[in-house]
């Protein structure tokens, strides 16, 4: 395809965007010049990614350390039956998808658990980072990370029928931790689990983290939100809390207290939100050979692997395993018998 082409093929698609006034030719090229990253390709990730993607936005990273399910596609729009048949990851599948929309821009799809000792890598050279995530310990540390580097970000979160979000510019707006200064106890929050999501919420949230996307890479940073933005979909309620200022005295944003980032070895095992899951995590992370590791466990269980992951079915669990060693075990929400499935049958 010729430059000229190309530039046609461009004027074609944006030609709407284009034209409004909030966004224009200047607005446009900022989109196509500019970089993000989307930690967590779940519910609303999938939304931000799509409508970015189709805005132009010029390099989209997509980072999940998750497989698509039969109760994602409720919500998660970037999949289909196929991607749960396939086993592909979230991050790979949503990538494939999106760059049959939009594929006048880069994708680069990263199959990983977010952590201290990889987070700072994913964000630092991007203009603006996407909160996707399921949950506030990771959000708490994108928080610390993001300030570190002088990133922005736009929090999300939905549960049930309504939801919130909020937009954080380090050193310029209050952060995380100055508005939530500690995070919810263990079972004080409800979770997709007890509580269940609607997908018009997570469209609805979604559609206001797109839209604060686009006018801060525009460059229209004026007219973002100075608010907590809360919505409930079913009662058709929506309110407004200023964020205020800065509190001087936040341990992050104002004693610069990182101390989410500074725990530098993550989490043997976690709890998966939404499934009868536990996720392993090895430190440091090996880097494994899938084919051996299928050879070794032909006589284990039904054994099927792909560039992206190795999945191991026998009596009743399912584990999947990836290169870097991480591994999700299905079937259980017990630590202890996660970690000694594992052991049994990859080693630790």
């Amino acid at each position: 395809m010729t430059e000229q082409n190309t530039i046609d093929n461009q004027q074609a698609r944006y030609a709407r965007q284009r034209i409004l006034g909030v966004i224009g030719e200047t607005g446009q090229q900022r989109l196509l010049d500019a970089r993000i990253a989307i930690l967590g390709v779940g519910a609303l990730g999938t939304h931000v990614a799509d409508t970015l993607a189709r805005a132009g936005v010029g390099f989209i990273r997509l980072v999940d350390r998750d497989l698509p399910e039969l109760s994602n596609l409720q919500r998660q729009i970037l999949f289909d039956l196929s991607d749960v048949e396939r086993g592909v990851p979230k991050a790979a599948a949503a990538a494939e998808r999106l760059s049959a929309v939009n594929p006048g821009i880069e994708f680069e799809s990263l199959v990983t658990d977010i952590n201290p000792t990889n987070i700072e890598r994913m964000i630092s050279d991007v203009d603006l980072v996407i909160d996707g995530s399921d949950n506030f310990e990771l959000r708490y540390l994108l928080n610390d990370a993001a300030i570190k580097h002088s990133v922005p970000w736009v929090y999300g979160g939905v549960i049930s029928t309504h939801g919130m979000s909020m937009t954080i510019r380090p050193g310029i707006s209050p952060c995380l931790r100055c508005v939530f200064p500690e995070s919810p106890a263990p079972g004080d929050a409800p979770t997709c689990d007890t509580a269940g999501v609607l997908g018009a919420a997570v469209a609805m949230v979604a559609s206001i983290q797109s839209t604060e996307a686009i006018k801060y890479l525009t460059g229209d940073h004026e007219s973002l939100s100075q608010n907590l933005t809360m919505i409930d979909l079913w009662e058709m309620s929506f309110r407004q809390v200023s964020l205020g200022v800065r509190n001087p005295s936040c341990p992050a944003c104002g004693n610069h207290d990182f101390a989410f980032l500074d725990r530098q070895a993550p989490r043997q095992t976690t709890d998966l939100c939404g499934s009868d899951s536990i996720q392993i995590m090895i430190d440091p992370a090996p880097s494994l050979s899938l084919e051996s590791l299928a050879n070794r466990l032909r006589d284990a269980g039904e054994v099927s692997y792909n560039a992206y992951l190795l999945r191991l079915k026998l009596n009743g669990y399912q584990m999947t395993v990836f290169p870097d060693g991480r591994a999700i075990i299905k079937g259980t929400t017990d630590p202890g018998e996660a970690r000694s499935l594992y052991a049994r049958y990859v080693g630790m």
